[in-house]
């Protein structure tokens, strides 16, 4: 005989292959398996779950299993009696329920911490640019700084849109096309508002207008360790100046080191993502994309929403400043914290929105689901302020020569957060519009009393943050009490 086919040449088989068992007594004088046995396990998480021998006959009959079909292989008469003699054999057993789908509301605390420091940390180069600068000129700054929160915002909402549909690669030709043409507007508005002997603080905003592009692709795209890696520079010099000087080649290069990081990171990331295969996301129906013209009228109060909320940033700095009051100084505390404070913000926004989908679920009535909401509400907003005042007294203490906190300061403080955070809020369940009206409002209103003189700077702010932020907590109550403004 010739070796299985598996021996290969020089293999030597010892023994015969073994013999095939032989069945047993039992098996070979016992009656064939019933048919019957064999359908049951294979139709057994159907036949444990139904509550009548009608609902088996149904599966059966859609089966295509004909009354023939069924006295020839089980011996029955039709598929009721089939689906009778099952629902017999099989146990009842009704499974449990599927879990309900993952909430896209759930993320890690982490990752948002991480944020808030990015938005933070490019704050420290105003330190190691302090000798660069000499005597800072505001108008250049504001301009520059200004131009590019407001584009920038809006920019990144139309990448949102595209990342939304899950074509990433749209997303980066958007930020790729869109950063560069910020820059240049940034840059524009700020020669617009240089005047003699401020070149120093014109160039440094300028390089500002040119990061912001940078490190708004990278954030809208995920890349936060990225951009963390490329700041790294700035804590680095920040630290040397806690112990000693350090000359102002060495704070240009640390700068310039930071800069060229962003940007050629960014770069990188945009040009792999741009040219990269969409996958795109499950919609249920398709999507257009708005056109150019669309598309900026829809990110339109995005913009003026970063504008609006740039502003009461700065006001609330350099509010006394600005109204010319004798001996005042920045309060930079107070924009750190409400800068740190975006991380956290941006996690308990999805803290809120978790929590008023569970709220649906578990609500019976539309009053019960209001309240509910509500209730998410003021423990996100009560959340959000105690952390952004344990930032502000932080800081306090951390930054020489910082002005106090005191009882209206502080005040104020806690309102800009709250509308700040309403306002984000609103934005995110697309009611930008109305966050927007609102948030600009209080800027012209500050402004307008400023410009005229009306009561001091600190009182004119309490006042004017107060009101913004009962019109944004009415707008969230009206708006989002409701259930149909929660629909995944």
């Amino acid at each position: 005989m010739s070796g299985p086919l598996w021996q290969e040449p020089g293999d030597h088989v010892d023994t015969l292959p073994a013999l095939p068992r032989q069945r047993d007594a039992a098996s070979r004088s016992g009656p064939a398996a019933d048919p019957l046995d064999a359908l049951a396990v294979r139709l057994h998480d159907v036949v444990a779950a139904a509550v009548h021998p009608d609902e088996i006959a149904a599966i059966l009959e859609s089966d295509g299993m004909t009354d023939d079909h069924i006295r020839l292989a089980y011996g029955r008469p039709d598929s009721f009696a089939l689906a009778a003699a099952l629902y017999r054999k099989v146990p009842r057993g009704h499974p449990e329920p599927p879990p309900p789908p993952a909430e896209p509301w759930h993320t890690g605390l982490l990752g948002s911490l991480l944020r808030g420091l990015l938005f933070a940390l490019p704050g420290l180069g105003w330190l190691l640019a302090a000798p660069l600068l000499g005597e800072p000129a505001l108008p250049p700054l504001l301009a520059g700084g200004l131009t590019g929160w407001m584009w920038n915002q809006a920019m990144a909402h139309r990448a949102y849109v595209r990342l939304g549909l899950g074509d990433r690669p749209a997303a980066a030709r958007c930020l790729a096309a869109g950063a560069p043409a910020g820059a240049l507007l940034s840059t524009a508005a700020t020669v617009l508002c240089t005047g003699p002997g401020q070149g120093p603080s014109a160039v440094f905003s300028s390089a500002q207008a040119v990061y912001l592009g940078a490190a708004t692709a990278l954030l809208v795209l995920g890349r936060e360790r990225a951009l963390l890696l490329c700041l790294l520079p700035l804590p680095a010099g920040t630290a040397v100046l806690l112990v000693t000087d350090l000359p102002v080649l060495a704070r240009a290069l640390l700068l310039t080191a930071s800069l060229a990081a962003t940007l050629l990171t960014a770069a990188r990331v945009l040009h792999r993502t741009a040219t990269a295969r969409p996958v795109p996301a499950p919609v249920p129906a398709p999507v257009p994309v708005p056109g150019p013209a669309a598309g900026l009228a829809a990110s339109l109060p995005h913009g003026l929403f970063g504008l609006g909320a740039g502003v009461l940033v700065l006001y609330t700095a350099l509010g006394e400043v600005f109204a010319g009051v004798p001996g005042a100084v920045v309060a930079g505390p107070s924009a750190v914290a409400l800068t740190l404070g975006n991380g956290p913000a941006e996690w308990l926004l999805l803290r809120f929105r978790g929590g008023a989908l569970a709220g649906l679920r578990s609500a019976t009535t539309p009053g019960a689901f209001r309240r509910a909401a509500v209730l998410v509400l003021a423990r996100c907003l009560t959340a959000h302020l105690v952390v952004l005042g344990g930032l502000a007294f932080a800081v306090t203490l951390l930054w020489p020569g910082a002005p106090g906190l005191g009882g209206v300061r502080l005040a104020t403080l806690l309102l800009v957060g709250t509308v700040l955070w309403t306002g984000l809020l609103l934005q995110a369940f697309g009611a930008v519009t109305a966050a927007a009206a609102v948030v600009c409002a209080a800027v012209l209103v500050r402004a307008g009393l400023a410009a005229a003189g009306a009561g001091s700077p600190a009182a004119v702010g309490l006042v004017v943050s107060a009101a913004a932020a009962a019109a944004l907590l009415a707008l969230v109550c009206v708006l989002l009490g409701r259930a149909t403004a929660h629909r995944p």
